[in-house]
């Protein structure tokens, strides 16, 4: 009988730790309530968080510029937005004349359910959906207008599917689904932008790339 050779426990393969989970960077989760739907339920507050949101920070008469609005007015509605934590002044920016803002790096929840039986609230989310939608529209019809090349011209899409009947159930999950595939691809974005330092290398152009979900129940002919 042969035995076995002793083991030297410092020569064996130790077990490697499990790699530490990367710290997420999507942006905070807010969910929008009855005070802050009112107070950003207003189609140039819209426009304007909009702006400050997909172009960066900017200034109230660059914003009334872009905008063409007065700038006390766009002021005023700047600090709207403030006072429901929408923006905020960015520091270390601008003079005592002349201040500049940026969004608040959040990304905003909205229940309908939240706001069906308040009688106070209900205007308010309906200026808010229809805002969103003609919003929409106005960046779809944008890109449309716009010059591209092949390469981006191709990977954008304009699709549509009409033939599906699903249940209430299904179509949420169906939701969820798409919603988790996006997150997914902004997730692994943000990450490849911090490894490089936010910085695309030369031979991979990276451009800002708007996805628009919409997706909702149709009534049946005998129902209209």
């Amino acid at each position: 009988m042969s035995e076995a050779p002793e083991r030297n426990p410092s020569r064996q393969p130790q077990p490697q730790p499990s790699p530490s989970p990367q710290p997420s960077t999507a942006p905070p989760v807010r969910r929008m309530d009855a005070r802050s739907l009112r107070g950003l339920a207003h189609p140039l507050r819209m426009r304007i968080l909009d702006l400050l949101t997909l172009d960066g920070p900017d200034t109230a008469t660059g914003l009334g510029r872009r905008l063409g609005e007065n700038t006390g007015t766009v002021s005023w509605h700047l600090r709207h937005l403030a006072d429901h934590g929408f923006i905020e002044e960015e520091t270390g920016r601008g003079t005592r004349r002349e201040r500049w803002w940026r969004a608040v790096r959040v990304s905003r929840r909205l229940d309908t359910n939240d706001f069906r039986d308040d009688p106070d609230s209900r205007g308010a989310l309906s200026v808010y959906l229809h805002e969103t939608v003609h919003r929409d529209f106005d960046q779809v019809t944008g890109y449309l207008a716009e010059d591209w090349g092949p390469e981006w011209r191709d990977a954008g899409t304009l699709s549509r599917w009409a033939d599906l009947r699903l249940t209430s159930e299904q179509l949420a999950s169906l939701n969820a689904e798409l919603e988790s595939v996006v997150l997914r691809h902004r997730e692994a974005a943000a990450r490849g932008g911090a490894a490089r330092g936010g910085a695309a290398p030369e031979a991979e152009e990276t451009r800002p790339v708007i996805v628009q979900l919409q997706s909702f129940p149709r009534k049946e002919r005998d129902e209209r």
